[in-house]
């Protein structure tokens, strides 16, 4: 099993909380990846995602977007209008967790990417659209309204809910946009699933995004199909890590 810590990271002029896995075996420098929450924030189903790359052979990194922006809701507003600005302080500690990451000595700094979820798949597109990112993976996120918005991006895996009213069409325009622009990528739609459909949700929250457009909830057929999906095109991209 991987070995996982929670830390904090220098951001500023204060700190990010993360959760860092690591892999138990394998020969370092291993490849690395950040891992980006969706919006329920840094919860123990990201903690255990982030795990589970660090048991593919990847140092895996999670950080903690809401930390510091004051109450939940205002949270979750203050990291949607970064994402559509663009920028802003949530993509600023995204890199912030890249860099440090990278600077690790069991890290291979030329071999990262980036995962995201639901909110987070929108800023890993945002991600790939730099030169420090190798590889990116994004998990039923928002797409932008054009094409040339994607200029520059890297080799993008996307994995999309059919039923998802909401995310299953922007997957199809990804697709599209990427084709034109040229960009390698492998995007699927998975017409059983819903929205969030990797994730271990429980409870209220559970309850209300089954019965919501989005039929979020758990798929374990699409799920244990995008997996090794996303590390084999990790794998082709990034080059092969320990794990796999």
């Amino acid at each position: 099993m991987a070995t996982q810590e929670e830390l904090k990271i220098p951001f500023g002029k204060t700190n990010i909380p993360v959760s860092l896995a690591l892999p138990e075996s394998g020969t370092a420098p291993w490849p690395g990846v950040i891992v980006i929450h969706e919006m329920l924030g840094l919860n123990a189903d990201i903690r255990r995602i982030t795990r589970r790359f660090a048991d593919s052979g990847y140092a895996a990194v999670a950080p903690d977007l809401f930390a510091g922006l004051g109450p939940k809701p205002i949270c979750m507003m203050r990291t949607v209008a970064a994402y559509r600005s663009g920028g802003g302080r949530a993509l600023k500690a995204i890199e912030a967790s890249r860099s440090w990451l990278a600077e690790r000595s069991e890290v291979d700094a030329s071999r990262i990417g980036v995962a995201g979820f639901c909110m987070g798949g929108g800023f890993a597109l945002l991600m790939g659209t730099t030169s420090t990112i190798g590889v990116t993976a994004t998990f039923y996120g928002d797409v932008p309204d054009r094409a040339e918005d994607l200029a520059g991006v890297c080799p993008v895996i996307g994995s999309y809910g059919g039923r998802d009213r909401l995310f299953a069409k922007r997957g199809r325009r990804l697709k599209r946009f990427l084709d034109e622009l040229g960009v390698s990528n492998d995007v699927k739609v998975y017409d059983g699933a819903g929205h969030s459909f990797m994730s271990h949700h429980s409870g209220l929250t559970a309850r209300l995004g089954a019965l919501s457009p989005l039929h979020a909830g758990y798929n374990e057929s699409a799920a244990e199909d995008a997996w090794p999906r996303m590390l084999s095109f990790f794998a082709e991209h990034l080059g092969q890590a320990s794990g796999n």
